[in-house]
Formats: structure tokens, sequence, C-alpha cells
């Protein structure tokens, strides 16, 4: 088989698929590893399996203008100079937290780009319910004054 390596849905190798069409590429992706902390003996004290990814979302040309400006309202508390970061260490593998980050990313992203919901069109509530209500509330009111001890004795 000749010719690169492709990816399920026509993405390049390296590239991140937020939603729909639109994907990032993989030179927009900045990969930071450490040493991650908890289980795992003497293989956590020398392998960098902890994860960091960070993404330039205010450079970024990947990404719409609409949906990057969306994004940069609703990550404003997330952003540091711009970048959002993502980490991942629960697995023991370096391998398995790449994918843990990367797919953080992209659903932080694709939440984060989302058009916002339409309105909500108010409705009146029906005369037949609020009727129906006050007649329930007079029967239970009956209901209490009834057990009123004031004729007892």
């Amino acid at each position: 088989m000749s010719g690169p390596s492709r990816r399920p849905g026509g993405l390049p190798p390296g590239a991140l698929r937020i939603r729909g069409s639109v994907s990032l590429p993989e030179a927009e992706l900045r990969w930071r590893f450490s040493r991650s902390s908890g289980p795992g003996g003497q293989h956590v004290n020398t392998s960098d399996s902890q994860v960091e990814l960070r993404f330039d979302l205010a450079r970024t040309t990947a990404l719409p203008e609409v949906w990057r400006q969306r994004a940069l309202d609703r990550l404003a508390g997330r952003l540091t100079d711009g970048v959002v970061s993502v980490r991942a260490s629960e697995h023991r593998s370096q391998w398995r937290n790449r994918e843990a980050a990367a797919e953080r990313l992209a659903a932080l992203l694709a939440e984060a780009t989302a058009p916002p919901p339409k309105p909500r069109r108010p409705t009146r509530v029906p005369r037949g319910i609020n009727e129906r209500r006050l007649r329930e509330k007079k029967q239970r009111a009956q209901t209490k004054r009834g057990r009123s001890g004031r004729d007892w004795g």
C-alpha cells in the first residue's frame, strides 16, 4: 500500500475532528509529557505518561471565525493567553493518555463552538389548567377546614 496513511473519514493522520468537516491540524496541537502521579510502581518513576495538550485558540486559522469567536467567549475562564489546555493522566500508558486528551479537547471545542439554543417562545398557561388548579386548591382548603376541632366539645 503506497501513499500517506489516512484515518477514517478522510482525515490526515494527525488531525483532530471537532464537528462535521472541521478538524484541527496536528501542526497546531502542542503536546507535553511529564511524569504522572498515582499507582504504577517503579514504572511510574521512569515514564512520562501524563499528557498535556495545548491549542492556541486565539491564533488558530483551522476554525471558522464565528466558531473561534464563540469558543473564545465561552471558554474565557479556561484560557491562558488565548491557549486552551487539557490534561490526561488516568492511564498508565502514554498512548492512551494521548487519546484521552485528544478526545477531551475535541469534546470541549465541539461544545464551545455549538450554536446557541433557539430562544424559548413564551406560551400561555391554558385556562382549563389554571381553573383546575384553583378548584383543587379550594377543595384542599375545604378538607383542611373540616379538620379543625372547633365543634368537638
